[in-house]
């Protein structure tokens, strides 16, 4: 809504200080993927009592990702599929298959020098990673350089079983 390419972070708790006056939104639930603030899932405006402590925030950035994710392929029979895994503080981790699909495949493909993606496993399809699921919810259009730039909750320590882990099958050339 900004005029930023993307964001980085959503702090809670205040970190850039209290505001003042009355808290309007509360329970907002976006995807990433709306245009507006108002298109997102949320409890109506209104008078809460939400404490000012509890004031949300956002880290905004233009250009490319000044974090960009680091991926692989791992498990597959050629190098051109396979359990998709991300780098994260010198460890692999997995990807959950949650909302998983071929836009999310085509990213990641591209990463990797493909020149795109034929299908989007999901179900450990190539076998059950191991470390920590480190993304979940992933929604790329299909167009973004890097995963870092789609709509995705942030690397975190997720509870989905790597039961749920999320694949790619890339192709190069002509098809």
């Amino acid at each position: 809504m900004l005029g930023f390419d993307g964001a980085l972070e959503a702090p809670r708790s205040a970190r850039f200080g209290q505001g003042s006056g009355r808290v309007l939104l509360k329970y907002v639930n976006c995807e990433g993927t709306e245009d507006n603030l108002a298109d997102c899932a949320h409890a109506g405006i209104g008078l809460y009592s939400c404490s000012h402590a509890r004031d949300a925030g956002t880290i905004c950035y233009s250009g490319a990702n000044p974090n960009p994710f680091e991926v692989r392929l791992d498990g597959g029979a050629i190098d051109a599929e396979g359990r998709v895994e991300v780098m994260n503080g010198g460890s692999w981790g997995t990807i959950c298959d949650y909302w998983w699909d071929l836009r999310d495949a085509m990213v990641v493909c591209r990463m990797l020098g493909f020149d795109g993606a034929l299908e989007a496993p999901r179900s450990a399809r190539f076998g059950q990673g191991s470390g920590r699921v480190l993304l979940k919810y992933v929604d790329c259009k299909g167009t973004e350089d890097n995963l870092a730039d789609c709509a995705h909750p942030g690397i975190g320590r997720y509870s989905c079983s790597h039961a749920n882990d999320a694949g790619a099958v890339c192709y190069s050339g002509v098809r």
